[in-house]
């Protein structure tokens, strides 16, 4: 049963199975009907308080968990390996993947106009929510059930061994999250400036036209990865 976005009665009949999907049985619901506030339903609701808080707590609760099981499980990878995969799980389109897993966009909170413009299926808000839904479990239930949640929803995504991380790279992170869009492919261009024996390489992703990210390295492959990863902030941000 699909549960209406914007009735707090209703997404309470539904928060057995939420919590199901999840993994954690809450002690008090009231921090996870939070968690599932957006400022959206709350500017249009007397006296109630929205997800942020929670949200904050949350970024900083998974980025601790995905640290420790990144560093226990891959116990002969370098410092700025480490930091890739950390990178390549704690962010809103890897997060808001997780969220379409458990169906949480159909128990989020949301105003009439975010409703109506599709905002459960929009990855910042689907990001935001499953953030501050780990949040409610950290108050709720503590570090542990904090980091059996991340272990438990995003620890199977992560590569069992080095020769599956190219799949985590922000090149295609920014293919799948234009596709959710409804957006043109990305293009790159690439130019590059320098001596063959120290060239530094620009690259400018392009999505339907428009420069949406820009990048700089040592490399080509460098510079693209990093206008990827911004042109993945600027469409969230949006």
């Amino acid at each position: 049963m699909t549960l209406p976005p914007t009735d707090e009665g209703s997404v309470d009949s539904g928060l057995d199975e939420l919590t199901r999907l999840i993994g954690y049985e809450f002690t008090d619901r009231g921090l996870l009907r939070r968690a599932l506030a957006h400022r959206s339903w709350c500017a249009e609701s007397a006296d109630a308080e929205n997800n942020e808080r929670l949200e904050f707590l949350g970024d900083a609760v998974l980025g601790w968990a995905i640290a420790d099981i990144v560093y226990r499980r891959y116990d002969e990878v370098p410092e700025g390996q480490l930091t890739d995969l950390r990178k390549s799980v704690v962010n809103a389109v890897a997060l808001a993947d997780v969220a379409v897993e458990i169906d949480l966009g159909r128990y989020i909170l949301l105003g009439k106009g975010e409703a109506a413009a599709n905002g459960a299926d929009k990855p910042s808000i689907l990001s935001d929510a499953f953030e501050a839904v780990l949040g409610a479990v950290y108050l709720d239930g503590g570090a542990e059930a904090a980091y059996q949640m991340v272990s438990r929803l995003i620890g199977p995504r992560m590569p069992q061994d080095l020769t599956s991380l190219s799949q985590f790279d922000r090149k295609t992170q920014l293919q799948e999250l234009v596709a959710r869009l409804g957006q043109g492919a990305p293009v790159y261009q690439v130019s590059s400036t320098g001596p063959d024996h120290a060239k530094s390489f620009v690259a400018l992703a392009l999505i339907d036209g428009e420069v949406r990210g820009e990048g700089q390295g040592r490399s080509k492959k460098a510079a693209e990865q990093q206008a990827a990863a911004h042109a993945c902030d600027a469409l969230l941000e949006e």
